[in-house]
């Protein structure tokens, strides 16, 4: 059944059908029950195209991927809070559309998007320190969340966002506590606001012990198993090597315990290590006893909670900006243990 044979069986015109489908307050709460009891009754399902042309909406929710290597597209925290966002779009006959923008055309990108009327609204990805897309994208009038935030923005904007801060502030001081000096970051691309972040938490837990703060044990590149690998490889063959890692993802970690088993290291035991898991459904840190301690937060949840912020703003375009701001829990597992005297490592040149 289409959107015309539904109006027909009901004797109402298509718009008043789909505004009742879609909450429009203009429609009387009689008629969209009734709307909603006969399109149930008869299984309807609304073509998005046909509820943009009655309610004037694009019924799409742009997603622009900004690229700054080949390893973003396959990135698995996009994919992640994308599959949580879709389940809101589709439960509210919204589309998803999905582009990978180069990180420098990125903003004839939304500039092309709205001009087209190709979308509702867009969530902006990783947001950098600097970053121009705020202004542009109130500039051009689209609705947007931005999942993060851009420290530097003067302007009011929405946003969702972990205290990446205060997650790796609170991870640092652990490791504090149980006597490890050494602590190595291996981090994220340091342009962008969450490995910022973390960095400063980093740094506000050493500076606060008074614990020298080395860069030669500080990192930050594409959160990528190679990454979290050779830079673990490297630091190790140093002579005061560290004895404690910070990691600022699962899949980092990954090539950070494979260095130190090759290294002739027990991680929990002679390294600790600690992670920031996004929750990755195809990483389970937790099954079925924590690997890694870790600060927890779901990107997937994250997903869910902006696209239906971002809605809600589509919906009622005077609400004032909202802003969300969820806290990382830290859990312990198997890779943390108190500070021991160093073993002889295995090390290749």
């Amino acid at each position: 059944m289409n959107l015309k044979e539904l109006a027909e069986l009901l004797e109402l015109s298509q718009t008043t059908v789909s505004r009742a489908l879609n909450g429009y307050p203009e429609v009387s709460e009689s008629t969209r029950e009734r709307v909603q009891q006969m399109a149930r009754q008869h299984k309807y399902r609304p073509n998005t195209r046909a509820t943009g042309l009655a309610t004037g909406k694009a019924m799409a929710i742009g997603h622009v991927i900004p690229v700054y290597s080949k390893n973003e597209v396959v990135n698995p925290v996009f994919g992640e809070f994308i599959a949580g966002a879709s389940q809101v779009y589709s439960a509210k006959g919204y589309e998803l559309l999905l582009t990978v923008a180069d990180s420098e055309n990125e903003q004839d990108t939304y500039r092309n998007l709205a001009a087209k009327g190709a979308v509702d609204g867009v969530i902006v990805h990783a947001p950098q320190v600097e970053d121009a897309r705020v202004a542009l994208l109130r500039e051009i009038g689209l609705p947007f969340v931005i999942h993060g935030r851009v420290p530097t923005s003067e302007l009011d904007y929405s946003w969702i966002d972990i205290n990446n801060r205060r997650a790796f502030s609170q991870a640092t001081k652990l490791l504090i506590d149980l006597g490890h000096e050494r602590i190595a970051l291996i981090n994220g691309l340091e342009m962008l606001t969450f490995a910022d972040s973390r960095k400063r938490g980093y740094s506000e837990a050493m500076n606060a012990a008074g614990l020298k703060i080395d860069p030669t044990i500080m990192t930050s590149d594409e959160l990528t198993e190679g990454h979290g690998y050779h830079a673990t490889r490297n630091m190790l063959k140093l002579e005061n090597y560290p004895t404690a890692f910070l990691v600022s993802s699962y899949i980092v970690a990954l090539g950070v315990q494979r260095a130190i088993s090759q290294a002739g290291l027990r991680m929990g035991d002679d390294v600790s290590v600690i992670i920031h898991d996004d929750d990755l459904s195809f990483f389970h840190n937790n099954d079925p006893e924590p690997q890694f301690t870790a600060t927890h937060s779901s990107v997937r949840e994250a997903g869910v909670m902006a696209a239906q912020m971002l809605l809600n703003i589509i919906d009622d375009p005077s609400l004032a900006p909202m802003n969300q701001l969820l806290e990382a829990r830290l859990t312990i597992g198997a890779s943390t243990g108190p500070v021991k005297k160093k073993r002889q490592r295995h090390v290749t040149r």
